[in-house]
């Protein structure tokens, strides 16, 4: 499941000029890409990818707005300080909890995928198609309700339009299979749904 193949193809090229292609292809071209950039078993770079977009999200609430994260019951300041907090929790996140969430959230996708699709692809490419949805999140972290419900709304829709090409289903089935899954990523991993509640409120929706 962790394989690293020796001949990526399409955007799985290695390095950094690697994963800035694979983050502009799947947001501009999701279907190419993940009809030629999802590999069986090459699990590595898409993880890889998955967890710069976390860093790049909590940094992005560390840099903006610390007091989301850092002094709650969630993250306690250790030592009293923000700065160590910060190392701290960033490195936990790349070490464990990304990994861990695409891996849980990959077995979750599983096992939803049994109820609606007869033939499916494994759960490498499953959990490659879940860290690669996660692109458009790299902006999340900014303090703005709207580009956070943008980013989530844009995530899912990428998770429901991978699944498709991946699963080789309907949109309709793969919306149906994903919605727990995306619901869990993007409404409140990254904070979709606090933030489309905010924008609702503030244009008197709700």
């Amino acid at each position: 499941m962790t394989t690293w193949v020796e001949n990526p193809r399409g955007g799985r090229d290695r390095g950094p000029r690697g994963i800035a292609r694979a983050w502009v292809e799947v947001l501009f071209r999701p279907r190419r890409f993940f009809r030629n950039g999802v590999a069986p078993g090459d699990q590595a770079p898409g993880l890889v990818f998955g967890v710069l977009v976390a860093l790049c999200y909590v940094g992005g609430v560390l840099w903006f707005t610390p007091e989301r994260l850092l002094g709650t019951d969630f993250v306690p300041l250790l030592a009293g300080s923000r700065a160590v907090t910060s190392l701290l929790l960033l490195l936990v996140l790349t070490l464990f909890v990304a990994p861990a969430t695409m891996h849980l959230l990959g077995a979750l996708q599983t096992v939803l995928l049994v109820l609606v699709v007869r033939d499916r692809a494994g759960v490498s490419e499953t959990v490659q198609t879940i860290a690669y949805a996660a692109a458009p999140c790299v902006l999340a972290g900014y303090p703005s309700p709207f580009l956070r419900t943008l980013c989530a709304v844009y995530g899912a829709v990428l998770f429901v339009v991978g699944l498709s090409v991946i699963h080789q289903t309907s949109l309709l089935r793969a919306t149906v299979a994903g919605a727990v899954p995306a619901t869990i990523l993007f409404g409140y991993g990254f904070g979709g749904v606090a933030a489309a509640t905010t924008v609702l409120q503030a244009i008197g929706v709700l």
